[in-house]
């Protein structure tokens, strides 16, 4: 999601409106949703074991309310301990109420530059079941242990009350490691994120290095520039991923659960993913997989960021199934190259909740309660047409921002890179140096190639950005 100031043009503002409207998203919750959520806001179903002694610690962008998770890291006799709280909706939550009824409408928080559409009222995601710091909160704790090399050794899940310690952000962390100042569980952070970053190329996973979009104040007025992530936001990225692929194991072990699934690249498209690279002087010796090639690729190089741009026809096609007995054929998601699913997230992702549901019965050696295993069935269904609303939002938000930005500029040459050809309609996309916009540009495009366009529209009514070679 682009990222914008807190103090936006209201003509923006206007417009995120319209984009909501347009694509039917709920405005507020229905009173009997809001009535139930402050009713169990005060009486969670409290159950497991008392962990406030754990200093756990949320790492999160900064202001976010919606604390999904905490973590707190150990260093063992060779190896490491994980551990990992997820906010435990369903201790509010229960399956057939009318705060389930309606985040099944919802499906995920969708994310606004200047907002969100959230999943379950603000009374619980943002207070009584957030893991916000020196509060204590029932919560799915998550037991992982790690050899030396970072490899899981043993996973386990429980129901327990927990009490977070601060409120970190990713720049926070990074100075902190950076200056040599980090020490527990922020000094062993980046130390096992690099070590399953390196198991995740061994194993063929993909971690794009994707920059992002970001507004920022200039002289009075407004600029683009491209973000790229920090080494944190990867690190606590692969916590987030470890606990998936532990719970993954854990429902196909007990043939019951969803999975967070992504099918091989076709052949056809390795191909011609492989014929880019060759055109833009990337490497990809026979026998490499994908995910060993994008690795340590720069963005900031003009054809490298070409071919991460072209190669993400790789990487679509993600989705979930579930399951009730013998597992599915598709069990994999490529990307992460082991099985894997979402439990991390629960606030903001309906799935998330059932999923860790399913994992504490079985850990807990019962079996998944009906209500729940009821339910699996028809979540891929409600997840696939509510992330397509979230992306949809995205990427109109990304091109009313682009077109206000640029609303001024039409007629002006802009320095750019080529990163996508239209083999059929003629002309593609290019990456502008300054401001950061990628968008449509029309005329004779060489891929990869450092060129001069011209701007010849920006209308924030209709979103629509477009550029001509000059």
């Amino acid at each position: 999601m682009i990222q914008v100031p807190a103090a936006m043009p209201t003509r923006l503002e206007d417009g995120f409106e319209r984009i909501r409207r347009e694509l039917r998203l709920p405005d507020g919750f229905p009173k009997p949703v809001l009535d139930e959520a402050a009713w169990v806001a005060q009486v969670p179903r409290l159950a497991g074991e008392d962990m406030t002694d754990v200093p756990f610690v949320t790492i999160d962008p900064p202001g976010s309310m919606d604390l999904d998770q905490a973590v707190h890291l150990e260093r063992l006799r060779g190896g490491y301990r994980v551990w990992y709280a997820i906010a435990d909706v369903g201790a509010f939550v229960r399956p057939g109420g009318v705060i389930d009824a309606e985040a099944r409408t919802r499906g995920e928080t969708v994310y606004f530059p200047a907002g969100k559409v959230p999943l379950h009222p603000k009374v619980l995601s943002e207070s009584a079941a957030s893991l916000l710091p020196g509060a204590e909160r029932p919560a799915a704790v998550w037991r992982i242990d790690l050899d030396a090399d970072g490899r899981t050794v043993g996973a386990d899940v429980q129901r327990a009350l927990v009490r977070s310690r601060e409120r970190l952000d990713y720049a926070y962390v990074q100075a902190a490691v950076d200056t040599g100042t980090a020490d527990g569980t922020l000094g062993l952070l980046a130390e096992i994120g690099r070590l399953r970053l390196e198991l995740e190329r061994e194993r063929g996973g993909v971690t794009l290095p994707t920059p992002e979009q970001e507004v920022v104040t200039d002289d009075g007025g407004y600029r683009l520039e491209f973000r790229l992530p920090l080494p944190a936001e990867a690190w606590n990225a692969q916590i987030s991923l470890l606990t998936g692929m532990a719970a993954a194991s854990m429902m196909l072990d007990a043939e019951i659960g969803v999975l967070r699934v992504l099918p091989e690249p076709r052949q056809e498209d390795l191909a011609k993913v492989r014929r880019v690279a060759r055109a833009l002087d990337v490497p990809w010796p026979d026998g490499v997989a994908y995910g060993e090639v994008v690795h340590g690729l720069d963005p900031e190089n003009p054809r490298q960021a070409a071919f991460l741009h072209e190669s993400k026809v790789l990487l679509r096609g993600a989705g979930y199934v579930a399951f009730n007995g013998a597992p599915p054929k598709l069990a994999e998601h490529a990307a992460v190259a082991a099985p894997y699913t979402h439990v991390t997230a629960p606030l903001r992702r309906l799935v998330d909740r059932y999923a860790t549901e399913v994992c504490l019965a079985v850990a807990a050696g019962e079996p998944v309660p009906s209500d729940v295993g009821a339910a699996l069935e028809a979540l891929p269904e409600i997840m696939a047409g509510t992330g397509r609303r979230a992306s949809a939002v995205d990427r109109a938000s990304v091109d009313l921002v682009e077109a206000f930005l640029l609303r001024d500029k039409v007629g002006q040459a802009f320095d750019a890179v080529v990163i996508d050809v239209d083999g059929q309609r003629g002309g593609g996309q290019v990456q502008l140096v300054d401001p950061a916009v990628i968008a449509r540009c029309d005329g004779d495009l060489p891929l990869g190639e450092q060129v001069t366009v011209r701007l010849t529209r920006a209308d924030p009514a209709t979103r629509e950005v477009r550029f001509t070679l000059a």
